[in-house]
């Protein structure tokens, strides 16, 4: 009898359960695709706000800062005024703050709204990833991951895309309205279909948040304004890795002696987690980081227009998607831990491959690289998001998601500042070291190119121009050799993963009220 009721209420909870997982991904989806789909609008912006070169960068640090800080708060939040009640704020947040991006009227008004488009974000990764996971039962958290980490992976590559597109052919405005529709949609799904989870009484630690949220903060602005103080060599730098560094340690402290602290740290006790924690991280270095990389050096290097660009790109997120819907089914028949380090192998094939990107080449080795690492990076994300919350409790569970959430995006800003600040670096000291050796009296110089050995301006102006592009090629070619390193070091934490236990049983899912 029992055995029937509880199928009774499975076969029920089926069609509940994919409203929830459709408005759940379409609000993941909108809020992932905003890391990227404003970066190609910016120049077209600078004029209509009345802003310059330097300060319209302000457009998007605004946002990382603002969503990095708030991010930490989406567990207490949840706790204190319902998880539901929450999703649905920032949903409607998001989308209201879209709409007044959208109708800006200068710099100083761009910035507020999206620093409070970046707040009201912070908490859609993280809770759609801890209502999925409460969603389906455990044998099925692979397949729930698969479609969640469809949204997140393949959201920043669709981006530059999207939003170059929606640039050209109607205006940069249209990058922000576009969430209207899909924010809309997201809204009303989730409205009618989340669950209403019970709130928990916890005391607000103001003085761990304060300083996490300085620690972090600082980070981003370190991260983001670097490369244009020029790092270390500016006063400014050394103020922010400063308070990074004493609110960080500030924190730790404190999370450890504190009663009541912020984030309890028994979190940090299952090692399943903390690995999982330190393999995001080297994830959204290596997915943020090549897509920083790529979209820049194929109009420089190769001359693509903005479209061409999102065209070749393009089957990077198909790799991603028939990754995951493979490992979806797979990583309960399969050991986790051979599916990520098979993802990982995968990804540094990848990189390997794109480390003999020459200027002489057409698009065909950028697309196969781009499929193999798709294929690859799904293959690390869905076990990884699976195996990370399979031990822990579920009381951590919605603290958890928003550090995984943090670490993703900390990652992130890490990998494209490094691989950045080391493009700038090697384009000098290549060009440098390419023309050091090009004399009138070079005999290859004087074969190939006879009018610039005798001092001919053109010619010259030519060959600086074929200097630059080795330059740069060579320059691009070190990034993905450091992002090769990076990735096969990381197949060391493999090993510190454990197989979670299976369970013979799990309650289903709450039905919304």
């Amino acid at each position: 009898m029992a055995q029937a009721i509880a199928q009774t209420s499975g076969d029920a909870a089926e069609p509940s359960r994919a409203l929830v997982t459709a408005s759940l991904m379409l609000a993941t989806i909108m809020q992932v695709l905003d890391t990227t789909i404003a970066n190609v609008a910016l120049p077209s912006m600078t004029g209509d706000l009345g802003a310059s070169t330097d300060t319209i960068t302000w457009v998007l640090t605004s946002y990382i800062v603002a969503a990095a800080i708030a991010t930490p708060l989406t567990g207490w939040m949840s706790d204190r005024f319902g998880r539901k009640q929450i999703f649905l704020t920032a949903t409607a947040g998001f989308v209201a703050m879209s709409m007044a991006c959208g109708l800006a009227w200068n710099l100083n008004s761009m910035v507020l709204f999206r620093l409070l488009q970046g707040v009201f974000g912070a908490a859609i990764v993280p809770l759609s990833q801890t209502f999925l996971l409460d969603a389906y039962p455990q044998e099925k958290h692979g397949q729930a991951m698969a479609m969640w980490g469809a949204g997140i992976m393949v959201g920043p590559i669709i981006g530059p895309t999207l939003g170059g597109w929606l640039t050209e052919s109607y205006n940069w405005r249209w990058v922000f309205f576009i969430n209207l529709p899909v924010g809309l949609i997201a809204f009303l799904g989730s409205s009618v279909s989340l669950p209403a989870v019970a709130k928990r009484v916890r005391r607000f630690d103001f003085f761990g948040f304060g300083m996490l949220a300085i620690a972090i903060g600082a980070l981003q602005l370190m991260l983001d304004r670097g490369g244009e103080v020029d790092w270390f060599s500016s006063p400014e730098i050394w103020i922010e890795l400063g308070l990074a560094v004493s609110g960080l340690w500030v924190f730790v402290i404190h999370i450890l002696t504190h009663h009541d602290a912020f984030i309890d740290p028994h979190i940090f006790r299952d090692r399943n987690f903390v690995t999982g924690l330190v393999f995001i991280f080297v994830v959204g270095v290596i997915l943020l980081a090549t897509l920083a990389l790529l979209p820049p050096m194929l109009a420089a290097v190769f001359s693509y227009p903005t479209m061409t660009t999102g065209f070749v790109m393009a089957p990077r997120g198909v790799g991603t998607m028939i990754s995951m819907l493979l490992v979806g089914r797979l990583v309960h028949r399969v050991d986790a831990r051979f599916l990520v380090a098979t993802g990982l192998v995968l990804t540094a094939l990848s990189l390997h491959m794109m480390t003999g990107f020459s200027p002489q080449m057409d698009s065909h080795p950028i697309i196969v690289s781009g499929v193999v690492q798709g294929l690859g990076l799904g293959l690390v994300f869905v076990p990884l998001s699976t195996v990370a919350f399979a031990t822990l409790e579920a009381r951590y569970r919605t603290d958890a998601t928003a550090l995984f959430s943090l670490m993703r995006n900390i990652g992130s800003s890490i990998g494209i500042s490094v691989v950045t600040a080391m493009l700038v670096k090697n384009i000098q000291i290549n060009h440098m070291e390419m023309s050091a050796g090009l004399t009138p009296f070079d005999s290859a110089l004087r074969a190939a190119l006879p009018s610039a050995a005798s001092g001919d301006p053109t010619a010259l102006a030519r060959l600086d121009g074929l200097v630059n592009q080795q330059a740069l090629m060579v320059s691009y070619v070190d990034d993905f050799k450091l992002m090769l390193l990076v990735t096969l070091a990381s197949l060391a934490l493999v090993f510190l993963l454990r197989a979670p236990r299976k369970k013979t049983a799990e309650a289903p899912m709450a039905v919304a009220d």
